[in-house]
């Protein structure tokens, strides 16, 4: 792993820390390809029941660093030869990826979350951030509209009239007036305290269902009404009579703590 991003597992919770304090975390090439690489790593931990993602230092992360990525003009070049891809680019997985992570991913957000570092956010399933934290959709600053994932993750969280108005203007928004937008989950004082409560209360439950609950969510969200009635069918059937069903209703029947298997989604 890039010492870009740290991923060190405690328990049963899995810690991405954007390990570039010095920057604010701005991400260079080298973190947009250490952050995918955790998104793999992580999908691979059979054991762990969340991902809390948050920055060392200041801030979450302060967006794309246009000097590092300037500086390597062939670099550069070739990132920006994949908006031609016909299939989502490297700096859509960047939030989008995370979506494939069969547990709950939540991000502990705050001090500056712009651009990139807020579309990274969005990625995850839950947002936390500090009533202080700066957030803004900032690629307008730049002549830029998002593209790392953010418009498709708006679309679920705000009427199409506020994402316009977040993405024309750049305006940087704190964590109060970002929950109040729909941007964030909780707004908390103490948030990786808040993230690591809320993993608590979610690892009473199977992690089957638990990431079968989040990949229906996603799929059925915006779809179709017939659509979305089919997602339920086949992941109830995906979840339906394994182990860790069986053990939920044996924790309920016999109100004991029995302790649940490796989830087996993937």
């Amino acid at each position: 792993m890039s010492e870009r991003v740290r991923v060190q597992v405690d328990g049963a919770v899995a810690y991405v820390t954007l390990n570039r304090a010095d920057k604010h975390n701005g991400m260079d090439m080298e973190m947009l390809k250490a952050v995918i690489a955790a998104q793999k790593q992580v999908r691979k931990l059979k054991d762990i029941r969340a991902v809390i993602i948050h920055g060392d230092g200041p801030s979450f992360c302060a967006g794309l660093d246009f000097k590092s990525v300037l500086g390597q003009p062939m670099k550069a070049l070739t990132s920006y030869l994949q908006l031609w891809w016909p299939f989502r680019n490297n700096f859509q997985t960047w939030s989008i990826g995370w979506r494939e992570v069969p547990v709950p991913v939540i991000a502990v957000m705050h001090g500056n979350c712009f651009g990139a570092g807020l579309q990274l956010g969005l990625g995850a399933d839950i947002r936390i951030c500090t009533p202080d934290a700066k957030l803004s959709m900032m690629e307008a600053k730049w002549g830029l509209v998002p593209d790392m994932g953010g418009v498709a993750l708006m679309r679920e969280l705000m009427p199409i009239d506020v994402a316009k108005e977040i993405t024309m203007t750049g305006r940087v928004i704190n964590g109060i007036d970002a929950k109040a937008l729909g941007l964030v989950t909780h707004v908390s004082d103490d948030p990786l305290t808040h993230a690591k409560n809320l993993v608590e209360e979610i690892s009473v439950r199977s992690p089957d269902a638990v990431g079968a609950g989040k990949f229906l969510l996603q799929e059925a969200w915006r779809a179709l009404d017939g659509a979305a009635l089919r997602a339920e069918r086949l992941w109830q059937r995906r979840v339906m009579g394994t182990r860790n069903q069986r053990i939920s209703v044996e924790r309920n029947q016999k109100k004991q703590d029995i302790p649940f298997r490796d989830r087996t989604l993937s």
